[in-house]
């Protein structure tokens, strides 16, 4: 049996914030939360002494990272990788995302997340972004591999959804039917409205069969507007429906944001994603995206990825950062920006018994961040990383 004691100054708990309290780590989890007063004068313990330690981040959205893309190498190495570049800025559970692409290359990335689950820490499940998107509303996808959902794709996700931890689906409108939703929600599988041009009544009939999310809120999706309040309207207005949201000063003006943060109905919440491509934890300044060149732009929070033709292409983003500029830039307090990037998503994905809380019971997954909100150090399953 192993025991690590961790004293925190402060100490973020995925709800509230406490002061000066010592964390009990046993064998990978948390089994006690008591005031630094109550420790015992021969207890051995690590002290940190500034900053704000929170449960580790969780991404549902992580297309790449350290130079790597799932797309464009599927296999365990590359998830390994990107779990690393994404673990120095605190992301403790990740999705690696797969984006629109052949069939042959999907089925390479669902064997590769399948094992990663298994042999790479932070690696919670899978998230598919396509092929079941709207050519309309494609971003930076290809369109000509967009296409509907059809049974032989159920069965796969309802055995997928069976094996995985989590298998989160992003699905348009345009590509699915009510019944499909029933089925995959029936099964598991977490199913979220993106890339679609569809009304609010359409987005609503999907909501009531059991979708439960919409991917990067306002990108690649119907606006709102007053006659036609589109899928971004019926997202704030449908209380049981969760958010993701890239908040890099580049995907969404900041404006917009502070605005639905305001609008938004619970319990559902909006929460941080990064959508994040393979540059991210790499000094590399352009990569490949199904064949296409993408570069990296400045930008004031994080860099800016675009395709040749000026579309952004996924982000630059970091969880970290996410967190910083809800704070700096959606004026957020400290204790709402950090859980949109941990209690929320864990909420969203069905994790909150193990991730996103620190709270006795709780897997060990945590990050400590200085007081410029930067990630210090990460620890999975109580194993510093």
């Amino acid at each position: 049996m192993s025991e690590t004691i961790l004293v925190a100054h402060r100490l973020f708990d995925g709800e509230a914030m406490r002061e000066d309290v010592a964390l009990v780590i046993r064998d990978g989890f948390i089994v006690d939360i008591v005031p630094r007063s109550q420790l015992a004068q021969e207890a051995i313990a690590e002290v940190l002494p500034d900053g704000v330690l929170a449960p580790g981040f969780i991404d549902v959205q992580v297309n790449g990272g350290g130079g790597r893309m799932l797309n464009n190498a599927p296999t365990v190495e590359t998830v390994d990788v990107m779990a690393k570049a994404h673990r120095r800025f605190g992301t403790t559970a990740m999705l690696p995302t797969l984006i629109t692409d052949t069939r042959e290359i999907s089925e390479r990335a669902v064997d590769a997340v399948l094992e990663a689950t298994l042999n790479v820490p932070g690696v919670t499940g899978l998230h598919l972004e396509g092929p079941h998107l709207a050519p309309g509303r494609r971003g930076a996808h290809l369109a000509e591999l967009m296409r509907p959902l059809e049974e032989a794709d159920i069965a796969m996700m309802r055995r997928l959804a069976f094996e995985l931890p989590v298998l989160h689906l992003t699905l348009a409108a345009e590509q699915v039917q009510p019944l499909q939703v029933e089925l995959l929600a029936a099964a598991g599988v977490v199913v979220s409205i993106g890339h679609t041009n569809c009304t609010a009544e359409e987005a609503r009939i999907l909501f009531d069969a059991g979708a439960r999310g919409v991917t990067h809120l306002f990108n690649a999706m119907s606006g709102f507007s007053h006659r036609a309040p589109g899928l971004v309207g019926a997202a704030l207005d449908e209380g049981q429906v969760w958010c993701g949201v890239i908040a890099d000063g580049h995907h969404v003006d900041p404006t917009a944001l502070r605005v639905a943060l305001r609008a938004k109905r619970g319990p559902g919440r909006l929460f941080h994603v990064t959508d994040a491509m393979a540059l991210v934890g790499s000094q590399e300044t352009e990569f490949s995206l199904n064949g296409r060149a993408v570069r990296r732009e400045p930008g004031e929070v994080c860099s800016r990825l675009v395709l040749e033709d000026g579309t952004l292409a996924g982000s630059d983003l970091d969880m970290a950062s996410a967190v910083r500029f809800g704070v700096q830039k959606l004026d957020l307090s400290l204790e709402e920006s950090l859980a949109m990037a941990t209690s929320y998503p864990a909420r969203y994905l069905g994790l909150e018994e193990h991730h996103g809380l620190i709270k006795p019971g709780a897997r060990a997954d945590m990050v400590w961040l200085d007081d410029a909100l930067h990630a210090r150090a990460t620890w999975i399953s109580g194993r510093r990383a």
